[in-house]
């Protein structure tokens, strides 16, 4: 009797007991950062501008990490919702804070941050590279810096790399700037006001293509990761699944392709370049030359300029796609294809039509009184960065008592459009004026190659029979 007593006080206990653990679960799952997003339907991401992270392109916003996360949210199911900031410090807090889900902004795995930030698995490995000017001495070890002569960004994972390199060189001094970006430090050495900083090999490869006498001195660092951040407290479900994604996209290719999109074309074109671009011409041009030379005896633009643009948009490949939608050999959004009357994008000889019209529509804003080269060159650098941004370039050359009517003059101004300072001054807003300027310099390359060889025919026969001989046995075998 006294047993049943005690079970059926115990009874009212147990289902109490069950009640809250079910309570507690819930309060979990609803305080699971996944949840809440999948529920909202939005990923808010820390980001900063930058080419190798986030910037705003012709057709919206761009940039490696930009994609990256634009296909990691459409696995969600959700809307990527970006958040730009430029200074480290800041951009890091909101992440340890929970102020945003994540930052993706081409931050460095390090110890330091490791102990107040949980990181995804690594997406690219990059170097940390001494930056100086090209034709001054290049020093060879940190021994030969003198004090203070480096300026890095503070709270970066460079100035980290500095202090743990201090150890082992007691004499390094190195200036910590806050509340300035990577480029501007870069200019800085550019223009001589900046004697050495520090950047990942990817940062300087792009920043080298319009800063022209930037050049690596040595590496600080060769192992160095870049992954996402997310905070350190709560359910780790959200950074399991950007792991997930990630292998996915590395096994699958994409993340290759997305990372050559960005870097593959970046620099001057070098041996390597030449030899992609030789074989290209040789292997995949021939199937799409009639649908470019029937794109020039419709619009009248020489064909190998066409040829010229594909090649920087798609590296010639018919099925090429980017993660955020924009697909075809010339690379077109479906919005302006749609206004070109271009229902495949993925079939070649629409694409190439349907871009070749968009060039011309571009070159018809061109005032009339440009001509030529500067007319061909400032009208491809507004079907890359848009009229409009294209415009404000102009106007700013013009108040420097530059000639706006010239390409020589508006591309050393280009690259102030990406300067959040200069917003207020500019119509149409900020925009990457560096990307514009590499877009131009490589399309003129490709197109000086295209009509070298197709009047030399002869220099790539004798680079064909070359190729054939090293890569022969015999060749090889020596």
């Amino acid at each position: 009797m006294r047993w049943r007593q005690i079970v059926l006080l115990l009874i009212p206990l147990f289902v109490l007991a069950g009640q809250i653990a079910a309570l507690v679960l819930a309060s979990q799952r609803q305080s699971d950062p996944l949840t809440r997003l999948l529920a909202r339907g939005e990923l808010i991401v820390a980001t900063r501008e930058s080419p190798s992270t986030w910037y705003p392109g012709v057709e919206g916003a761009t940039g490696p990490e930009h994609d990256l996360v634009e296909g990691f949210a459409q696995e969600l199911g959700v809307h990527a919702r970006f958040v730009v900031v430029n200074d480290i410090d800041r951009l890091l807090a909101m992440t340890r804070q929970g102020a945003v889900h994540m930052a993706a902004a081409g931050l460095t795995i390090t110890p330091e941050r490791q102990r107040t930030l949980r990181f995804s698995v690594p997406y690219q490995q990059v170097r940390e590279q001494l930056v100086y000017r090209r034709g001054d001495r290049r020093p060879r070890t940190l021994d030969g810096i003198p004090p203070l002569a480096i300026q890095v960004i503070a709270g970066s994972a460079h100035e980290e790399t500095l202090k743990q390199l201090h150890e082992q060189h007691p004499a390094l001094q190195w200036i910590a700037r806050h509340h300035i970006g990577l480029h501007a430090l870069l200019e800085g050495v550019e223009a001589g006001n900046v004697r050495f900083t520090v950047t990942d090999d990817n940062e300087l490869l792009l920043a080298s293509r319009i800063y022209r006498h930037l050049a690596p001195a040595f590496d600080l660092r060769s192992d160095a990761a870049l992954a996402w951040a997310f905070p350190a407290f709560g359910s780790d479900a959200l950074r399991q699944a950007a792991d997930r994604y990630l292998q996915r996209i590395r096994k699958n290719g994409t993340l290759q392709r997305l990372l050559e999109h960005y870097y593959g074309h970046a620099g001057r074109l070098n041996f390597v370049d030449k030899r992609a671009f030789q074989r290209h011409l040789r292997e995949r041009l021939p199937a799409l030359r009639p649908f470019f030379e029937q794109a020039e005896r419709q619009t009248g633009i020489d064909w190998r300029l066409l040829a010229a643009i594909a090649y920087q948009e798609s590296h010639w490949n018919p099925k090429a796609v980017s993660p955020t939608g924009v697909r075809g050999v010339m690379m077109l959004t479906q919005d302006t294809a749609r206004q070109l009357g271009v229902n495949d994008r993925i079939d070649p000889q629409q694409s190439v039509l349907g871009g070749a019209r968009y060039l011309r529509i571009v070159e018809e804003k061109i005032p009339e009184r440009i001509t030529e080269p500067d007319r061909l060159w400032l009208t491809l650098a507004g079907y890359n960065i848009g009229f409009g941004h294209l415009e404000d370039a102009r106007i700013l050359t013009q108040k420097a008592g530059e000639d706006p009517d010239r390409w020589s003059a508006v591309r050393q101004h280009l690259p102030r459009l990406n300067h959040r300072k200069l917003a207020e001054q500019l119509r149409y807003g900020n925009a990457d004026g560096v990307q514009a300027v590499e877009y131009v310099e490589n399309i003129r390359n490709y197109y000086d190659l295209l009509v070298w060889y197709y009047n030399h025919p002869e220099d790539l026969t004798v680079q064909e029979a070359r190729r054939r001989v090293q890569s022969s046995p015999s060749h090889s075998a020596r």
